[in-house]
């Protein structure tokens, strides 16, 4: 059956046309962005909700949205999906952080340009029938300094646009590397000494708890007499009270501002400022960033729900379609191994120690953790997934580490995973073959080679005789059918395992009778999902 999608908000007619021709049946109906409870009532029969900024996705409207995979937002913000209620329900939130890149970084141009030559005001003068030219005494770019804040996608290309124009760059970032700087033509500078040196200072980083009101009353305070402030990232990242005093006072020269710490902005310290610029959140609202961002965002959406490509996550790991292909099997395995040790442990678990030795350390480690943990969760939280998993394990305080290492023995790689209690540790390990097949090759250090069944039988004893035929008289006394039988042991006479693969569920009757036999030490049947 084909996934479906739901369009709630104004999407291009090509973007929609996308999903219809990867083969996903969609619903194109904008008008239910503004009508929640209309859009309760549908929700619970979509794999996909794509939205622009009407759409509200909700912890009240999740609980209605029993089957959504994936919420696709066409554009970068993300302000109107509570994405961890999002997570906890096992939904990837998506954006499209590239589409309007250049669209926003032109736009905080623009206000440069229009701060430093005072265009608003001189049109609306001029429109008026005066003529002022002696009122509207401007500044040049060329030869100043611009202060970047966050010189990632969108500052990178205010950096380049900038060096264009022959200002001076200096860029305050915390991931940008002193090689990348180098590179963008750029000097890396702290805060506080771009505050001091730059005569246009443009905020260009997400609204975070390190990044909310960067530019507070006290760093306004340090910045260079006449500078000119642009903000066309986020509203919150600026002391607004603040900076509308200093514009007052002379100190700040000029203001440029396309987003506010409420939104939409009816009132706001800045309005009515001379020499402050305004414009409606409209850093991506052009033709084309538009057109871009719904085409991507339909690519995205339908890659994930087709491929199991994840792009552009906001929630879980990406992995593209390529990882997809190749990893699939790994993904597999570590759900499997997860899920083994899942079903075996009745203790609350404190750590999960994964180890990836060879070919299975080059992969995408995130994604594989993900899977380790949603396998482990899935007795107590059937529904979980792996975007949820790492939710609810760190909700219970649970230890995740990991160990990367080269290849160390026969196979090209494999994962291990041990699960440690209060009162024990519990390990698994498994590999893939050239057949894509996943495999169980060691439990509790006893080496094996299993294959995956959807049922199978697990028990632990002592190395003795007569194990094999208690089991299979056991089962074919009750009417259960061994299609496979795999045994391990340490050495003679240790501890020794044995996994039964069969038609269907072992019933507690049929356990209970091999309890009393006194052989085994532990039995315990297992559910895998083989599909």
């Amino acid at each position: 059956m084909a996934p479906k999608v739901l369009v709630s908000d104004k999407l291009s007619e090509t973007a929609v046309q996308i999903f219809r021709d990867r083969g996903i049946d969609v619903d194109f109906m904008p008008e239910l962005g503004k009508d929640k409870e209309k859009l309760a009532e549908v929700i619970g029969q979509y794999d996909g909700l794509a939205i622009r900024s009407a759409t509200k996705v909700t912890p009240t409207l999740l609980e209605h949205a029993d089957k959504l995979k994936v919420v696709g937002r066409a554009g970068i913000g993300t302000d109107n999906v509570d994405k961890e209620a999002a997570s906890k329900k096992g939904v990837i939130v998506m954006n499209t952080p590239f589409g309007n890149m250049i669209t926003t970084a032109e736009h905080a141009i623009a206000m440069m340009f229009a701060v430093a030559r005072q265009l608003p005001e001189a049109s609306a003068s001029t429109h008026a029938g005066k003529w002022e030219k002696s009122k509207f005494m401007g500044v040049e770019l060329t030869g100043k300094t611009l202060g970047v804040i966050g010189a990632g996608n969108i500052g990178g290309i205010v950096c380049d646009r900038a060096r264009g124009l022959h200002m001076k760059v200096v860029a305050f970032d915390p991931f940008l590397s002193e090689e990348k700087a180098q590179k963008m033509q750029v000097e890396k500078v702290e805060l506080d000494e771009l505050l001091q040196r730059a005569d246009f200072i443009t905020l260009h980083v997400p609204l975070t708890d390190s990044t909310r009101n960067i530019l507070s009353a006290e760093n306004l305070a340090k910045t260079k007499k006449g500078v000119r402030i642009i903000n066309c990232a986020r509203g919150g990242l600026v002391d607004e009270v603040a900076l509308a005093e200093l514009l007052k006072s002379g100190h700040v020269a000029g203001a440029g501002f396309d987003v506010f710490s409420e939104e939409p902005a009816k009132e706001n310290p800045l309005f009515g400022l001379p020499n402050v610029v305004c414009t409606p959140h409209l850093g991506a609202a052009t033709t084309e960033a538009q057109e871009n961002v719904a085409l991507q965002v339909a690519e995205q959406m339908s890659n994930y729900l087709l491929t199991g490509a994840v792009e552009n996550a906001l929630n879980m790991p990406s992995m593209t379609a390529e990882e997809a292909k190749v990893m699939g099997p790994w993904v597999k395995l570590a759900d499997h191994l997860g899920s083994f040790i899942g079903q075996l442990t009745d203790d609350p678990i404190k750590a999960i120690n994964i180890l990836y030795d060879g070919v299975a350390s080059k992969m995408n480690l995130e994604a594989l953790n993900c899977a380790v943990v949603a396998g482990i969760m899935k007795r107590s939280n059937p529904d979980v997934n792996l975007v949820s998993a790492p939710v609810i394990a760190k909700e219970r305080g649970v230890q995740l580490s990991t160990t990367n290492q080269d290849q160390s023995g026969v196979f090209e790689g494999y994962i291990k995973v041990t699960v440690v209690t209060e009162t024990r540790e519990r390990s698994i390990a498994g590999t893939v073959f050239s057949d894509n097949k996943p495999r169980f090759i060691q439990i509790k250090g006893i080496n094996i080679d299993a294959e995956i069944g959807a049922h199978m039988l697990y028990t632990t004893n002592k190395d003795q005789p007569g194990i094999i035929g208690t089991l299979g008289q056991t089962m074919g006394e009750n009417g259960v059918n061994i299609a496979n039988f795999t045994l391990g042991r340490s050495d003679v006479g240790g501890d020794a395992i044995a996994l039964l693969y069969v038609d269907g569920v072992i019933s507690p009757e049929v356990q209970g009778k091999l309890r009393d036999t006194g052989l085994f030490q532990q039995i315990k049947p297992l559910a895998f999902d083989v599909s």
